[in-house]
């Protein structure tokens, strides 16, 4: 007969064993969970990441080894040199003063990987600085004052109206002014939006974070804060002539413009003060708002996507460095989301040649 202390192990044993079994439940739960989430499998009537990119690919179709979203762009890479004044606003590495590299990526809104260019287009630049102590800073800047809108559910259901109609190649105007008289929120924002003057090319477009965030100093204040890229290049204004352009006529200006010279951009940090919303990227912040130049952004090569490193890089802002953390902005996570959507995809399709080639970029040597 087992002896009372060995009938105690056993059953000590075969607690413990169910303790681990029923710990591997959970965590295969969590994990089939997650995964069901992203996939939209057990919420199909709520707004996931995959719906969301699903809906990127409702308006635009399916365009193998291209991003959902921003498909059309070129890679380039520089430096940003750091003149210290960024310091006392934020911990971060790439504050301190002198250079770390950059590789990055200017693109063109929407799906369509061979649209043409037009100058209304919006326009986005992301960024990944590579930090000496290995952090990475990444940013997905348009050239656009404020967003149209304020959530992911909306930007959900604009992306939808905006579908253009088979017969006329333009969105359903019913469709959008139903989404209007919902969004009045849209209805200001577009009028900032419209009210500045649009530029003549990449070389010369500012590019905003439109979301906030927040810095920490190395004494652990918290700052509410956004940032722009002004050009260096001087403003020139859009043409509104009815002069014919070729299909890729911003992107030739820009890689012509690198080639004569390396193109350059401030960073500039504004301020946010109480009362300012971090959670509501259709408001501008008032002018008067405290702005630091906090370094200067250099870019002087430029590469196809089939042979630059920023193809494979996801632009998504919440990859920060120590020293910057996300806001309230309900459009941060989901914007993460979607990209990782968006890359996951794309990295398992096979890869279509871009419409701006090794060629077209070796054009102006």
């Amino acid at each position: 007969m087992k002896s009372h202390e060995a009938l105690a192990r056993q059953r000590l044993d075969r607690g413990t064993a169910l303790a681990r079994f029923a710990l591997i439940g959970v965590v295969l739960a969590a994990v089939a969970g997650t995964f069901g989430y992203f996939g939209g499998w057990f919420t199909p009537n709520e707004l996931t990441p995959a719906r969301l990119t699903d809906g990127f690919e409702h308006v635009d179709g399916v365009h193998s080894g291209f991003r959902r979203n921003h498909a059309k762009g070129v890679g380039v890479s520089g430096f940003f040199e750091s003149n210290g004044k960024g310091v006392r606003l934020s911990k971060a590495a790439v504050f301190r003063p002198g250079r770390v590299p950059v590789i990055g990526r200017f693109s063109l809104g929407g799906g369509q990987p061979d649209a043409a260019d037009t100058p209304d287009e919006v326009r986005g630049l992301g960024l990944q600085f590579s930090l000496a102590d290995g952090e990475l800073w990444r940013t997905a800047m348009i050239n656009l004052p404020v967003f149209p809108v304020r959530t992911p559910e909306a930007f959900y259901e604009r992306l939808i109206a905006s579908k253009p109609d088979p017969k006329t190649g333009k969105p359903d105007p019913a469709k959008m002014n139903a989404f209007l008289a919902r969004h009045p929120e849209t209805m200001q924002a577009m009028t900032v939006i419209k009210g500045q003057a649009v530029s003549s090319g990449f070389d010369n477009s500012t590019f905003h974070s439109l979301n906030a965030f927040r810095f920490i100093n190395s004494a652990g204040d918290s700052i509410p804060v956004r940032w722009l890229m002004t050009p260096m290049q001087p403003f020139e204004a859009a043409s509104t002539g009815s002069a014919p352009q070729g299909k890729n006529f911003l992107f030739d200006a820009l890689i012509a413009a690198i080639h004569r010279q390396p193109l350059q951009w401030r960073l500039i940090v504004i301020i946010g003060q109480p009362g300012d919303p971090t959670n509501d990227a259709t408001i501008a912040w008032p002018a008067e708002r405290q702005q630091v130049d906090v370094g200067t952004l250099t870019l002087d090569r430029v590469e196809s996507d089939e042979t630059s490193a920023a193809t494979d890089i996801n632009f998504d802002p919440l990859v920060l460095p120590a020293g910057i953390k996300p806001s309230d902005d309900p459009l941060l996570s989901a914007r993460s989301a979607v990209y990782s959507q968006s890359f996951t995809r794309r990295a398992g399709e096979t890869k279509q040649p871009s419409a701006i080639t090794p060629a077209n970029v070796r054009k102006g040597d």
